[in-house]
């Protein structure tokens, strides 16, 4: 079965999760910088394949789009030019970041691991696609 890859998209880095083979289990796949996630987008559904691809939606407390969306925007524009065939998802990624940082001091690393953002980052992605997988995925 086709893996879900979920992409948790920022101005400086780009944290990225995908599930196991049954699509049961989000595992953080790693953090790259954004400028070159087309690159590795291309280089990685070469070798997996992966049926669907999950963004974040950046959102305010009130609904309204974040200051981030905008940017985000033009990434998703740039992803369905180049992967037309690819099926793909925004969901609210409200809160994946806080919740991030509370499973970092949850898993007692200690005070200099909880500021490598770029972790923060892969495991928003993670909680992003295993919310996804609660909420969507039919069984």
């Amino acid at each position: 079965m086709p893996r879900i890859l979920a992409i948790d998209y920022g101005i400086k880095r780009t944290g990225i999760a995908v599930t196991d083979d049954f699509q049961i289990i989000a595992s953080g796949l790693t953090t790259i910088p954004s400028e070159t996630i087309i690159a590795f987008l291309k280089e990685y559904f070469a070798k997996e394949k992966v049926e669907k691809v999950i963004i974040g939606e950046p959102k305010q407390m009130n609904g309204k789009p974040s200051e981030s969306a905008e940017i985000i925007e033009k990434f998703v524009i740039k992803f369905k030019s180049e992967f037309s065939e690819m099926k793909m998802e925004r969901v609210d990624e409200r809160f994946t970041s806080k919740m991030a940082f509370q499973t970092m001091i949850d898993s007692g690393l200690k005070k200099k691991q909880r500021q490598n953002k770029a972790l923060v980052d892969e495991i928003a992605a993670t909680i992003m696609l295993q919310d996804y997988l609660l909420r969507f995925k039919i069984t």
